[in-house]
């Protein structure tokens, strides 16, 4: 799978299926989401967001590199110290990508490892690449490979981790994260909602690849799940800025985390569908990636932020955006979370 990071960061286990999707626009998919068409089967249309927008990244980005680079550095010692440095990194395709090449990086400075990094797809509904996890244990041990994203919303992937390795012997169901607001894993960088920067744009930092991709016709029994390359928007890939704006804010000694969190996140995500009479929960995406996500591939209806982090400037990528495309932004009290996306249910239009 072509892709615009380097060959020594990453592997993809992905199939090339370039030219062979017609991107959707984002209504028109979301409406056959709801209508009960998997999200896996169709691509949305990729663009270069505005220049206004790309401001509030380079800020974030300035802003938030410290933050994320001292939490990659938390979660690479907690890797080490659980699993030890015969490891294999398997990154989710694709938000975990550039989480899993950063995590490498800093294993390779810290303890002079140089660990493998591949990357395969795992779809909400649908499962894991069988196909890729085949060749991954034909190559590894089971118990080497640990699976890494970049963070936790409601811990839906994670329970989809639990239920599809079941079938694998050996293969242990943990995941690495920098961020779990939703307290589900002890294999976090953070607990806390940060931002990560990588959640503000899509392919044009994540190695110009779209979102995994299954459909039969084009992905046969013998195929990795697929994707497509955009190498079209090679001039405003932003890949590999990102990881070493990260990696220049490397601590090769950082201190571990003092937060003690009880409760767990999916309680207060039940509570805001009850709230907001909302009868089905994947239309409820809490935390700043999972609300920044619904703003650039889905069909919003509203914005929570927390009433504490009003004008915080952390979330000003979320505000531009939300203002850009029209959507209300409701302050709410949450306890695990900072902002919350609501889809809009279609069938309300």
């Amino acid at each position: 799978m072509r892709s615009s990071y380097r060959d020594e960061d990453v592997t993809l286990l992905l199939k090339d299926i370039t030219g062979m999707v017609q991107p959707q626009p984002t209504e028109e998919r979301e409406k056959l989401i709801q209508a009960g068409k998997h999200y896996s089967e169709m691509l949305p249309v990729e663009y270069v967001p505005t220049e206004k927008y790309m401001q509030v990244y380079r800020e974030a980005l300035k802003n938030y590199a410290k933050p994320v680079a001292l939490a990659v550095g938390r979660l690479a010692d907690k890797i080490v110290e659980k699993k030890g440095q015969d490891i294999v990194l398997v990154s989710l395709a694709r938000a975990g990508i550039p989480i899993g090449i950063l995590v490498k990086r800093y294993i390779a400075k810290k303890y002079q490892v140089n660990v493998p990094n591949y990357s395969i797809s795992i779809i909400r509904g649908r499962g894991i690449d069988d196909n890729a996890m085949k060749y991954l244990l034909s190559r590894y041990e089971p118990g080497q490979l640990l699976f890494v994203d970049g963070w936790i919303g409601k811990g839906a992937i994670l329970n989809e981790l639990k239920k599809d390795l079941a079938q694998y012997e050996g293969v242990s169901s943990d995941i690495a994260v920098i961020a779990d607001p939703a307290n589900v894993t002890e294999l976090c960088g953070t607990h806390d909602d940060i931002l990560i920067p990588s959640s503000c744009l899509n392919s044009t930092v994540s190695g110009l690849i779209s979102r995994t991709f299954l459909r039969s016709d084009i992905i046969g029994k013998d195929d990795f799940h697929g994707a497509v390359y955009y190498g079209e928007l090679k001039d405003s890939d932003l890949s590999y800025e990102f990881i070493h704006t990260i990696e220049n804010e490397f601590e090769m000694d950082v201190e571990k985390e003092n937060k003690c969190v009880e409760s767990s996140g999916i309680d207060e995500v039940k509570q805001i569908a009850k709230t907001f009479d909302i009868d089905d929960i994947n239309l409820i995406k809490p935390g700043i990636g999972e609300a920044t996500r619904v703003l650039l591939r889905r069909v919003p209806w509203r914005i929570l932020i927390d009433e504490r982090y009003k004008g915080d400037p952390q979330l000003g990528h979320l505000v531009r955006l939300a203002e850009e495309k029209n959507v209300p932004i409701q302050y709410y009290p949450m306890k695990h979370y900072k902002c919350c996306g609501i889809i809009k249910k279609m069938s309300d239009i």
